[in-house]
């Protein structure tokens, strides 16, 4: 069977993207149809139901068109993945956050999560305390790629206190970038999970994803951004204000620790639950404790926790 769909009334460039990157993307859904697009037509061959569904989903990536100024590859992901809509989002903090690039779907998956999801649409800072393995950064970088997906912010900033390289910075090889680089893998790592490793590089060549140690915030303003920050525990009261000033009026922040793993030289000097207690009472700001019960790596993981704690 054959077929031609036929553009009306906008530019193709508008449909099939600067380099035709998301027809592409779109076609590589449709392996056994063979696509040929000309100007501002589409010739389809294959069989009938490929062919309707190419039709039926073509429809839908219009209708985005026309409620968006631009598309994305990400807007052709969610027509196939079939994302839960916004407001369901919103409401039950249950549906997928995202698809990784293995393609399966990255969602809450205890009440705690579920609970830190909520929160980011209910309020702008969030604090998210709790052992190990809980996924709390996890999922905060899961609501900030979302939110870039989504168009509702034009940047990801992830930045952690680099305490454990301290002094011994300069011992290291290579520039700073080459230094800093292993003490921020495990947000290399989450990212990876959930954007294409090609695309990821893109963004961060352009701006679009940052990754930084805490120092690089100073003076910045930081706005239309979804900015995280990992292992605040090793922050004093000054470096947590420091970064907290930081937000700008469209902003969202989400502030991920574990108060049992202090790597500053005096325990005491951490900032991250004085900060909370400071600010608990203020409208707007959000706490997540998570506890041992919501650990969902190995489950070795929970028994070794809770070994530690009673010792």
């Amino acid at each position: 069977m054959k077929k031609t769909i036929t553009l009306e009334g906008m530019d193709p460039v508008e449909i099939y993207g600067a380099g035709n990157k998301i027809l592409e993307e779109f076609c590589s859904y449709f392996p056994a149809l063979k696509i040929v697009a000309r100007g501002n037509e589409i010739l389809l061959d294959g069989k009938e139901s490929a062919i309707q569904e190419f039709v039926q989903k073509f429809g839908e990536l219009i209708e985005k068109r026309r409620c968006k100024m631009n598309l994305t590859v990400f807007d052709v992901e969610d027509i196939f993945d079939g994302e839960t809509s916004p407001n369901s989002f919103k409401l039950t903090g249950e549906a997928i956050i995202v698809h990784g690039t293995d393609g399966k779907p990255i969602r809450a998956r205890n009440l705690n999560q579920q609970a830190m999801v909520k929160a980011y649409f209910e309020t702008d800072l969030i604090f998210a305390v709790g052992p190990a393995g809980t996924g709390k950064t996890y999922i905060a970088i899961a609501l900030a790629v979302r939110a870039l997906k989504n168009r509702e912010v034009k940047r990801i900033i992830l930045t952690r206190p680099a305490v454990e390289a301290g002094e011994r910075l300069g011992f290291l090889p290579g520039d700073l970038k080459d230094k800093l680089d292993p003490y921020l893998q495990p947000l290399y790592d989450a990212l990876g999970d959930m954007i294409p490793m090609k695309k990821l590089q893109e963004f961060m060549a352009e701006g679009t994803i940052q990754i930084a140690p805490l120092a690089y915030m100073r003076g910045r303003t930081l706005d239309r951004a979804c900015v995280i920050l990992d292992e605040a525990q090793n922050t004093n009261m000054g470096q947590l204000k420091m970064f907290l000033t930081r937000m700008g009026p469209s902003a969202k922040f989400i502030v991920t620790g574990d108060a049992t793993q202090v790597d500053l030289p005096h325990r005491e000097d951490s900032g991250l639950l004085k900060g909370i207690s400071l600010l608990k009472n203020i409208k707007g700001v959000s706490t997540i404790f998570f506890t041992n019960e919501d650990i969902v790596r190995h489950p070795l993981v929970t028994k070794i926790v809770r070994a530690f704690d009673a010792d």
